[in-house]
């Protein structure tokens, strides 16, 4: 069993965890018994071939589909005689201005995603120390040059489910100082496979960009590394940033002024993970995510994997993450 909380009503909800016991079996007798299979069942190819069926066939009835998922489907932009098939509902488009509002504060750093967050340290002294396991720092950003600015700062993770909005928006407002693809396997991020994989997230394919906040009309935060990681039936990140809606998408280029809580990026549909890495001492995550993390009346399996009570909250795309450290 798995649980997380809902941040709104504070509710702690159990999980239905899709294709668990699947997961399971590959991270536990797979893994430990054929390690060329496992290599090739956590590979891009396998990644889009599972991605294409679980995905791609016709719904006969995508209203009871996605009631069945939990997906909202007064938030959507199109009608749902339009969501045809599972790749569409999960990559459907909302009207994030009205239901996903934004905090007025330029100095906010808010959700990049509808997620499952956990928030901490890269300090290993810290209460919530989330490196080592989740990810290796030198591994995850790929680039030595970037190394520095992080070492010690905060960090939040941010699991996508199938039936989230696949859409990331950007957390903070700044020039965008660099841009890079680091390549890599297709790792699920269900949390019984992140427990047995060693670092998985520094493992997977993935897109970092670089955010200088510290610049004119800028949240005024220091250096922010946004990280999107693919995972298990994810067949690729699609970079699509828009100033207005979803109107005319760009790719990110270096020197790009980005505003806070557009939409950036889009995941093809699977579960997902993004990672934003802080410099030290910049910022300060809301308290309501700290003091859930420690909850000892939820079941969690990062709790039971890494001995100590570790718990996520259901948030937001734009809702507030962080405000700027005082």
């Amino acid at each position: 069993m798995h649980q997380y909380i809902e941040r709104a009503s504070g509710t702690v909800v159990t999980e239905q965890l899709l294709g668990d016991r699947m997961v399971r079996l590959l991270y536990d007798r797979v893994r430990e018994n054929s390690t060329a299979l496992f290599r090739l069942l956590t590979s891009q190819w396998s990644s889009a071939v599972l991605g294409a069926v679980n995905f791609d066939r016709p719904l006969l009835d995508s209203t009871a589909f996605a009631a069945q998922c939990g997906i909202d489907l007064s938030d959507c932009l199109e009608p749902p005689h339009h969501l045809t098939t599972a790749r569409a509902l999960f990559e459907r488009k909302i009207r994030y201005e009205t239901c996903r509002p934004m905090p007025e504060d330029p100095a906010a750093v808010v959700s990049p995603a509808d997620a499952r967050v956990l928030v901490g340290s890269l300090q290993q002294q810290s209460l919530v120390f989330l490196k080592d396991k989740f990810f290796s720092v030198d591994e995850l950003l790929g680039k030595q040059e970037w190394l520095e600015r992080f070492y010690d700062g905060d960090v939040a993770l941010f699991r996508l489910t199938p039936d989230k909005y696949h859409y990331n928006h950007t957390p903070v407002a700044g020039r965008v100082t660099d841009h890079y693809d680091v390549g890599g396997s297709y790792h699920s991020c269900n949390p019984a496979a992140i427990v047995r994989e060693v670092t998985p997230f520094s493992k997977n394919k993935r897109v970092v960009t670089i955010i200088d906040t510290d610049v004119e009309q800028g949240s005024q935060v220091g250096v922010v590394a946004m990280i999107e990681v693919v995972a298990l039936m994810i067949g690729d990140i699609v970079q699509a940033y828009s100033r207005h809606g979803y109107d005319e998408p760009l790719g990110l280029q270096q020197g790009m002024f980005l505003e806070k809580g557009r939409p950036k990026s889009l995941y093809r549909p699977g579960s997902s993970t993004d990672i934003l890495l802080f410099e030290p001492g910049r910022i300060r995550f809301c308290d309501d995510l700290l003091q859930n993390q420690h909850r000892c009346d939820v079941t969690s399996r990062f709790s039971q994997g890494f001995g100590r009570p570790l718990v996520e909250t259901d948030i937001r795309v734009r809702s507030l993450l962080a405000a700027a450290a005082r």
